[in-house]
């Protein structure tokens, strides 16, 4: 009887990790590129590009890069579709992962 609930356990967790992961659906083709996006960023603030990801935000889709700058770091957002800046801030050094 303990085999048999045993074996039913295995069985389980083994059914449970071959699932499939859920995938985190794609985004919108953006009208820029990275490369467009990136220039538009640097000209805003200067730096060595740390992180740059493409990811949905308030509802818009953007390129969002983490650029170096003496002692802080300078998120800048830039909209995929219309190039336009939608973010703007400073974060400390260390801040994000």
């Amino acid at each position: 009887m303990k085999i048999a609930v045993l074996s039913l356990g295995v069985l389980a967790l083994c059914g449970a990790t071959a699932l499939p992961a859920i995938a985190a659906k794609p985004g919108p083709k953006p009208k820029l590129t990275m490369a467009q996006a990136r220039i538009i960023a640097l000209k805003r603030a200067p730096g060595k590009i740390k992180d740059a990801e493409y990811e949905q935000e308030k509802g818009g889709w953007r390129y969002s890069f983490d650029i170096v700058q003496a002692n802080r770091i300078h998120e800048i957002g830039v909209d995929a579709m219309t190039g336009a800046i939608v973010e703007d801030i400073y974060e400390a050094p260390g801040a994000k992962d």
